[in-house]
């Protein structure tokens, strides 16, 4: 019950510091509102008459996946800017256990993607994006486990860094090439042989497609948006997650035992 409680008590501690945090707030919803107002709205114009798919929605299932992952990892990584202000340690002189920390982290950067998921939703509603009571129902678990999953790739990225300015040099790195080859705006089906080895190990891949797998499950028509089945981004997804915790974990937790 003691690292139960404490597990909670850190989710509630991050999804407050999103309330309270406007600037974070704004740039969380900046980007995402800009790529899908601008870009997919853009795409949709120039190449929607000769597409067999709405790129407008296209771009939107991938942005809204990409940016419920990224958040969460990112949110993971912020213990690193709480080791160099000193308040990591309070919670780890505390009488809980590592891995409780992490779990608390993981768990409250996934509810906090769930708010800015909702806004993400409610400008498609606007742009046109088609969206309906069953759609958000069946996003609502799915956001929350891409949450997750992008909250063990925190874990995995946090290990291995030292400081907020290796954060800050490291994160663009691991991030970009993912927005092209694991398809945020553009298809990957027909990709270069190089390239398809590369998107098949992009964790960002499977969870914007099991997003797509949902969504246009839900459409009347039959769209061949989604790489692979549900049960197989599941699968991938499920497994890259114990890999991620259990690196992750173990090599973050061995790193604050020995500073």
């Amino acid at each position: 019950m003691r690292e139960l409680s404490a597990i909670l008590a850190i989710a509630h501690r991050d999804f407050i510091k999103l309330i309270r945090d406007r600037p974070r707030i704004i740039a969380d919803l900046a980007f995402p509102l800009i790529f899908i107002g601008i870009l997919g709205s853009s795409l949709q114009a120039g190449y929607g008459s000769t597409s067999s798919i709405n790129l407008l929605t296209f771009v939107f299932t991938g942005v809204l996946a990409q940016t419920v992952w990224q958040s969460a990892a990112l949110g993971v990584i912020s213990l690193i800017a709480d080791r160099e202000q000193d308040y990591s340690q309070e919670m780890f002189v505390s009488p809980v256990s590592r891995y409780a920390i992490i779990a608390g982290k993981i768990l409250g950067e996934s509810l906090v993607t769930i708010p800015q998921a909702a806004a993400i939703l409610a400008f498609g509603a606007i742009l046109g994006v088609p969206i309906n009571l069953p759609v958000v129902l069946a996003l609502i678990p799915v956001i929350f486990v891409l949450g997750i999953f992008g909250g063990a790739f925190g874990v995995l990225v946090l290990s291995n860094l030292k400081s907020q300015q290796a954060a800050n040099q490291i994160f663009p790195f691991v991030m970009l090439p993912q927005f092209f080859l694991a398809g945020v705006f553009n298809p990957i089906g027909h990709l270069p042989w190089y390239l398809d080895v590369i998107s098949h190990i992009s964790p960002m891949r499977y969870a914007i497609d099991l997003l797509r797998n949902v969504y246009y499950g839900f459409l009347p028509e039959s769209v061949p948006v989604a790489i692979d089945s549900a049960p197989v981004n599941l699968a991938v997804i499920g497994a890259m997650f114990v890999g991620f915790m259990l690196v992750g974990t173990t090599l973050f937790v061995r790193s604050e035992r020995n500073r």
